[in-house]
């Protein structure tokens, strides 16, 4: 199984440059998908790096398992989201050198139609990551028209979201909605035909996934808890795909490392906070024309890095309190 199978990894060189593995270095990988990332963690922290892997997706975590069987036990994963990582009972103690998140769907999963997560196939409207939880078709038929609207206008940013919900209602009152077919057919009769269809499947099948997998409440859940298990000197590194995901990336960092929330003109800091974290990426780090050339989905690609900082009071990571201000959508 060879990673383009499942998914390539996009700016792998610039994540390993800010990661630095190193042998005997604890890391975690906490969207495995085809293991990418892994693979390159666990070659550059050899020979005694450990690298702690999670992911949603069932068959992405098996067929990383197998790529990468020749790490032996130096790869341990677990089935769950980054998100859960502390739900991981056998892992409650461990602390990390290096954490990286490569966020958003993968290409197995875009390139397997009965996922349902790519527009241009025929297929069931599925889209779940972990297979629990409500279909794409569920909330399709199931969710009111404002609430419908609401998901396509604030995941996919489409400006005919209250056109398309009402569409979907029409529809759905003639039968259930289950196909990706059915979907683009009334996106085509909702929009008007000056736009372009192609950019209007793409933005509402990328709101229903959003919703359907709660993708930025994880992200804004799982930053802080991945940040919370590193160590001082420990750092974490994000990939996203899309301006929701990197605003709440770019925004948690930014709480970590500048806290301070007195007003401007105040010539003394009187809120107390301290810096958790020191930035490093002032900008986001983006692919190169050779990288996109090689493979387009790089193109949309963002990574952003902190290194958490020692706790200023002298406690162990153990006792680090939680940020005071959680990430925000």
């Amino acid at each position: 199984m060879t990673t383009s199978a499942f998914h390539r990894p996009v700016l792998l060189n610039e994540m390993l440059a800010l990661l630095e593995p190193r042998d005997g270095g604890v890391y975690l990988d906490g969207t495995l998908g085809g293991g990418g990332h892994a693979g390159a963690i666990l070659a550059a922290s050899t020979p005694t790096g450990v690298l702690y892997a999670v992911d949603l997706d069932a068959e992405a975590l098996e067929a990383a398992r197998r790529r990468l069987a020749a790490a032996g036990d130096r790869l341990r994963t677990a089935h769950a989201g980054f998100d859960e990582l502390d739900s991981v009972e056998e892992w409650r103690d461990v602390r990390f050198d290096g954490a990286v998140l490569d966020l958003g769907v993968s290409s197995h999963q875009i390139d397997t139609p009965r996922r349902g997560f790519a527009f241009d196939a025929e297929a069931p409207l599925d889209m779940r990551m972990g297979g629990a939880g409500r279909s794409a078709a569920d909330l399709l038929n199931d969710l009111p028209v404002p609430e419908l609207a609401r998901i396509l206008r604030r995941y996919g940013e489409e400006p005919f979201a209250g056109a398309i919900a009402r569409a979907v209602a029409r529809s759905r009152e003639r039968g259930r909605i289950e196909t990706s077919g059915q979907l683009r057919a009334i996106l085509v009769d909702a929009v008007p035909r000056s736009f372009s269809p192609v950019k209007v499947y793409a933005r509402a099948f990328q709101a229903l996934r959003i919703a359907v997998n709660d993708e930025l409440g994880r992200l804004e859940r799982g930053l802080g808890t991945v940040f919370e298990r590193l160590r001082p000197g420990g750092r974490l590194a994000v990939v996203s795909y899309h301006s929701l995901e990197d605003r709440i990336v770019k925004e948690a960092f930014r709480r970590l490392a500048h806290p301070c929330v007195c007003p401007p003109d105040l010539p003394v800091c009187g809120c107390g906070r301290v810096a958790r974290a020191r930035l490093l990426t002032p900008r986001s780090v983006t692919a190169g024309a050779t990288e996109v050339a090689a493979n387009p989905r790089a193109r949309s690609a963002r990574l952003r890095a902190v290194e958490r900082l020692p706790d200023p009071s002298g406690r162990g990571p153990d006792q680090s309190p939680q940020p005071q201000e959680g990430p925000t959508r």
